[in-house]
């Protein structure tokens, strides 16, 4: 049997590079989630969730993925 060239982990390059970007989008991410559950806790049933969604669903993936 032939053997698969395999890249070593030392040989593959960083795959997730962190930017200033990245950052904004993070933090903005825990913010939104900082402030939808002071929200939800205070009983707003409107903004609360959709700050949370927000955070949960687009602000975190997008700073994690870009």
């Amino acid at each position: 049997m032939s053997q698969r060239n395999r890249k070593t982990p030392k040989d593959r390059p960083a795959s997730l590079r962190w930017s200033p970007v990245n950052y904004a989008l993070m933090g903005s991410g825990l913010v939104a989630l900082a402030v939808g559950f002071l929200l939800l806790s205070g009983g707003s049933t409107v903004l609360a969730p959709l700050l949370l969604a927000l955070g949960y669903v687009v602000l975190i993936p997008l700073g994690i993925i870009r």
